[in-house]
């Protein structure tokens, strides 16, 4: 089989404007991006239209380094659903530059169900990371030059909290020591770089419904903190309409395609182990506005992913989704099983059985959220037919649909089983209302205990100083209503990623809590997560080169 980028390269995509104009997208609300790449503006979603849709929710089970395949699973379904004459829309993040040079090589999909142009949406697209970055960088600048310009007029903080990102695997940026040298560099001070789908700016992208609620959400993100505790905002400094500024193409989603041109928006790129892992809320309206179903995705596992779709996008949103997919592979069932990285080709019908214990764990999480759940198993040539049984009857005897995808290899009509599984139940067995984790008025312990321990399994949580004390500032200043984003492992339903199949009765840390004002929610800082991930031994950039104009080893 060729390889993702030999497959994209041979699709004859259609013009951009000809894709918008089968959604009913009106081609005035087009800012385009070559032929084949627009920004739509925000103005087209139409709420009426939005309740009126169908919402499916692609998630996964614990990932392994075998891979899952959620986000091809995602392209596949939509393309399938249009396949059997639906209206779909899929609705994604856009690729971090950190993982597609590191582990991954790419995320737009894989073999034929794909988002096209690739190599542009995997790279530098429509811009969007590269103005987040700006945009959070330049607020960093701001406060340091109002720090230094006003250092002799006894203007100084007790702590500064906001840091600079870059959208790059970096470790050595994770801690540093900025303004050395001369007294006109700057104070002199311990910082440091988280990667950009970390930032509070992504976020509050992600969950703003126009450029002036981004603005305002702007003005209110906390940078640090005066000597008496006042928090220190971005309103103090005046430069929330100037931040605002070089966003003010970033808030639009992006319109692209798959291949055999089903309409894709791509916007937003938060990662799920350590920001809420979902694309833009306006780019998931904008799909629901134009399109009777709307496949979403969010990223890894259901334990980050999924609860925090619902926890904090759909309840800030108003988000009711219709159904959800587990997407599970035999791969990643035999490692939960206990089967050796090096031998999850083989078969181990064995392995499966034990790994389904993953498999149903997060079935029974889902449906804590009133969820119907349908079960899609990403199909690799090493299944057996034996092992695949397996599954289909664990998902009978738990009366979960079933579906094997094979839009890898065969594009829409690989996925047209699963697409008539999922409009079947949407119709006959729709979710129930959104039911919520917590209440926004539980406290912020009571929200963290409820989330590890009925959703991870943990049977305690253990609070750093450093926690315990941010906690209570948050709750002085009035923000513990806000939901909470949990930073951890995704390896795992606790915080050790070696911990495979069903972690229980484990203790969980909680080192450090943030307050994201501007997005509205509270990270947890969970075990040993870190907001600036490290490249591998063999990074994917050694196997991606460029001759002629033409792309390899990015998939």
């Amino acid at each position: 089989m060729k390889t993702d980028i030999e497959i994209a390269h041979d699709y004859k995509m259609q013009d951009i404007r000809d894709i918008a104009k089968k959604s009913g997208i009106a081609g005035e609300s087009l800012s385009l991006y070559g032929n084949y790449m627009a920004k739509v503006s925000v103005e087209q979603i139409d709420e009426t239209k939005v309740a009126e849709s169908n919402l499916i929710l692609v998630t996964a089970i614990t990932p392994t380094r075998a891979g899952v395949g959620k986000t091809t699973v995602s392209i596949g379904l939509s393309m399938g659903l249009n396949h059997i004459g639906k209206k779909a829309i899929v609705a994604l993040r856009e690729p971090s530059l950190g993982p597609c040079f590191g582990m991954k090589g790419g995320a737009a999909g894989g073999g034929y169900a794909q988002v096209v142009p690739m190599e542009d949406i995997n790279l530098h697209f429509t811009g969007d990371f590269h103005a987040i970055t700006a945009a959070n960088n330049m607020i960093s600048a701001l406060l340091e030059n109002f720090l230094y310009q006003n250092q002799n007029k006894g203007k100084c903080l007790r702590e500064i909290v906001w840091k600079r990102v870059m959208d790059v695997n970096d470790r050595t940026l994770r801690s540093i020591i900025s303004g050395v040298g001369a007294k006109t560099n700057g104070i002199t001070r311990a910082t440091g770089f988280d990667i950009t789908p970390a930032s509070e700016i992504m976020a509050i992208l992600c969950l703003s419904k126009d450029l002036d609620d981004l603005k305002k959400r702007i003005g209110r993100i906390v940078l640090g903190y005066e000597h008496d505790g006042t928090p220190f905002y971005v309103d103090d400094l005046g430069v929330a309409g100037a931040i605002a500024i070089l966003l003010k193409d970033a808030i639009h989603p992006n319109l692209v395609q798959t291949l055999e041109g089903t309409p894709a928006f791509i916007h937003g790129g938060p990662f799920a182990n350590i920001a809420h892992g979902c694309n833009s809320l306006v780019a998931t309206k904008m799909a629901m506005t134009h399109a009777q179903y709307v496949v979403t995705e969010a990223g890894f596992g259901a334990d980050l992913g999924a609860e925090k779709f619902f926890n904090i996008k759909c309840r800030k949103g108003g988000l009711q989704p219709k159904l959800s997919v587990l997407v599970a592979t035999l791969q990643g069932l035999k490692m939960h099983g206990g089967q050796e990285l090096s031998k999850l080709k083989e078969p181990n019908t064995e392995s499966v059985t034990r790994g389904l214990a993953n498999m149903e764990k997060h079935i029974e999480n889902l449906r804590s959220f009133g969820q119907s759940v349908v079960v899609a198993l990403n199909k690799y040539d090493t299944d057996s037919d034996q092992e695949i049984d397996i599954v289909r009857e664990r998902c009978a005897a738990l009366d979960v649909p079933f579906a094997v995808n094979n839009a890898y290899s065969e594009g829409a009509a690989g996925a047209a089983q699963l697409a008539q599984v999922v409009v079947e139940t949407i119709e006959n067995k729709p979710s129930d209302p959104l039911v919520f984790t917590y209440n926004d008025e539980d406290s912020i312990e009571d929200k963290i205990s409820k989330i590890a321990r009925n959703l991870y399994g943990a049977r305690s949580i253990f609070y750093y100083e450093t926690a315990r004390e941010n906690m209570k500032m948050i709750e002085d200043m009035g923000m513990a209503h806000y939901p909470v984003c949990i930073a951890k492992t995704q390896y795992s339903f606790s915080t050790d990623a070696k911990a495979f199949g069903v972690a229980k009765d484990f203790e969980m840390n909680i080192h450090d809590l943030i307050v994201n004002n501007g997005a509205g929610m509270i990270v947890a800082i969970a075990g040993d997560i870190l907001r600036m991930p490290g490249l591998p031994k063999k990074p994917q950039a050694m196997f991606m080169d460029i001759n002629d104009g033409i792309i390899t080893g990015l998939s």
